[in-house]
């Protein structure tokens, strides 16, 4: 029987963190904490059938106030930045907190990471999950309206983790959400990810500034390193002079246009060593690939002190900045709009 437990994970302001842990009949688990909807660990078997920890997360509590690199949380309003904190609806000029030097970066301070979600467990024949709920007040951080949001994570006994994000607003506003997960299939976080291959169905990507804000160039992968229609290991971004490359800190920080399929994923991360696969489809525009080329080793987990290049995202989202560039699709939901959006993990070996 697939099972869902919670245990208490810690205390902030006088409120209990609690951490749910959703387990199918096969073994695969994925734990999340109430606070920042963060996922603190993914459980998935290797071609033998050898279960480890394939995401980046703490131990404590503690550690995640004290670090900040967005490991398996939920982020928003908006995810990614938002150049110069500023953005024009219907004529009206918002300005937003910054946190990131004239950006605002996933939301700004105290963005959905930081939050203690509400949570409800959900158990059906098919699937175990949790409901996430929180309320963005009318100007936190300077967006508009008050915005109910829902997030659910359930798990199946097809290895399927699935995320669905739901929102309504009591006035037109942007909603861009996302989670920062951070996979490394070794299980391994003294093992880079370096040697993992990905596969995206991308032909396009959004070029950046110094400072990663979108230029508002879409760039043809054909002939680079973000080339990705047929498996490339990571470690080519790395080692990569493209400029692209090389103004991120060496690897990947972009947001890649997909271009669905009914049938195949839209991206697969494979562990060719350990033969472990994460598929991940999704009904967003694009995907956020990130090497963890800016994780300088100023934390451990277990131990074990982090390297750059520790893990890699699939962060789903409609296309960065998107208020600020035409051609980039739009972010705006109008008052009392349903925001709906599903992306799907699935656990696989080769």
């Amino acid at each position: 029987m697939m099972r869902i437990s919670e245990r208490k994970f810690g205390a902030l302001n006088g409120q209990d963190v609690t951490e749910y842990c959703l387990e199918n009949d096969n073994g695969v688990r994925v734990r999340a904490l109430d606070y920042g909807g963060i996922v603190t660990e993914t459980w998935a078997p290797d071609a033998k059938g050898d279960f480890t920890n394939v995401s980046l997360g703490f131990a404590t509590l503690d550690e995640y106030l004290a670090h900040s690199p967005y490991f398996g949380a939920l982020v928003g309003r908006v995810a990614g930045r938002i150049g110069d904190a500023r953005f024009e609806l219907d004529g009206k000029a918002y300005q937003l907190a910054k946190n990131e030097g004239e950006n605002i970066l996933h939301g700004g301070p105290d963005n959905f990471s930081k939050q203690i979600w509400r949570a409800e467990r959900l158990e059906t024949a098919d699937e175990i999950g949790v409901v996430f709920s929180v309320t963005s007040p009318d100007g936190h951080n300077g967006f508009p309206g008050n915005l109910d949001v829902r997030v659910t994570y359930t798990l199946n006994n097809a290895n399927e983790w699935k995320i669905k994000y739901e929102a309504k607003s009591d006035a037109k506003t942007v909603f861009n959400p996302t989670n920062h997960i951070y996979f490394n299939l070794t299980g391994n976080v003294a093992k880079t990810v370096l040697e993992q291959e990905l596969q995206m169905r991308s032909n396009r990507f959004v070029a950046l500034r110094e400072d990663s804000i979108p230029t508002g160039e879409l760039v043809d992968v054909t002939g680079t390193v973000f080339d990705f229609r047929t498996p490339r290991v990571i470690r080519d971004g790395a080692k990569s002079d493209h400029p692209q490359n090389v103004i991120i800190k060496n690897g990947y920080d972009h947001a890649f246009v997909l271009e669905h399929d009914d049938i195949l994923p839209d991206a697969r991360l494979v562990d060719p060593e350990s033969g472990r696969v994460v598929e991940m489809r999704t009904d967003c525009d694009s995907v956020v690939v990130y090497s963890g080329n800016q994780l300088t080793g100023n934390f451990a987990i277990d131990g074990v002190t982090v390297p750059k290049y520790a893990g890699v995202t699939m962060e789903t989202q409609g296309l960065p900045d998107s208020m600020n560039h035409e051609g980039f699709g739009s972010a705006v939901i109008d008052k009392d709009e349903l925001f709906e959006s599903e992306t799907i993990f699935t656990f696989k070996t080769l």
